[in-house]
């Protein structure tokens, strides 16, 4: 592991490509090296967390397989079981990005903590998604919303937030004027954004492109 992953960054969750292996824009995350804006034993205690959680997850999903197999059809409990078993999956994807970010410096989320996310995409009343971020669309405004979307995006740990983040970069990057949607950056972090919503679906992003 290059030595420039071990010292974090300063400044919230900013970070950069590794110098060693210049990154071209239009390479896939997986191709991504990054220096985060967290140290080694930040990640390592992410890491132990995230893996507690997901024992939780396994033993609800068992519950609730359990309940489907011993009672009657019931489609709250079906629902249920689905949900648990895709937040499971998202939660293993979540802890495998760590884990390549810990071995080789490659799919760091911007981010280890888990933001509140409420927003839903099936929601009639079409609430704007809730960012900490001012919903600017200028072109500093854009930067930093840009810049929270891929953070977001890289941090869910279940299919309600990869599915709301989702519908919410749809919505959001047709905001901005034509030229400040060109923005390098901002570009830069959506793109980036929905590679971690594909991999945290289990989704290779080479193949979804070769099948539009």
């Amino acid at each position: 592991m290059p030595c420039a992953f071990l010292a974090a960054c300063g400044g919230g969750g900013a970070h950069q490509q590794m110098p060693d292996e210049p990154v071209l824009h239009s390479q896939l995350a997986d191709e991504d090296r990054f220096v985060p804006g967290y140290g080694k034993a930040e990640l390592q205690r992410a890491l132990i967390a995230e893996r507690g959680r997901e024992a939780s997850g396994e033993r609800a999903v068992a519950e609730l397989e359990h309940q489907v197999a011993s009672t009657a059809t019931s489609t709250a409990i079906d629902d249920q079981l689905r949900v648990a078993l895709a937040d499971l999956a998202v939660r293993r994807h979540f802890i495998r990005s760590l884990e390549a970010c810990e071995a080789r410096g490659r799919w760091c989320p911007p981010r280890l903590d888990d933001p509140a996310w409420t927003f839903d995409p099936d929601d009639d009343r079409k609430r704007l998604p809730p960012l900490d971020a001012t919903l600017r669309f200028d072109l500093d405004g854009w930067r930093k919303v840009a810049g929270e979307l891929h953070g977001r995006a890289c941090a869910c740990r279940t299919i309600g937030c990869v599915d709301g983040v989702g519908v919410a970069i749809d919505q959001l990057e047709r905001r901005p004027a034509a030229e400040i949607q060109g923005d390098e950056p901002s570009s830069i972090s959506i793109t980036r954004a929905r590679e971690c919503l594909f991999r945290l679906r289990g989704k290779s992003i080479h193949m979804h492109a070769l099948q539009e």
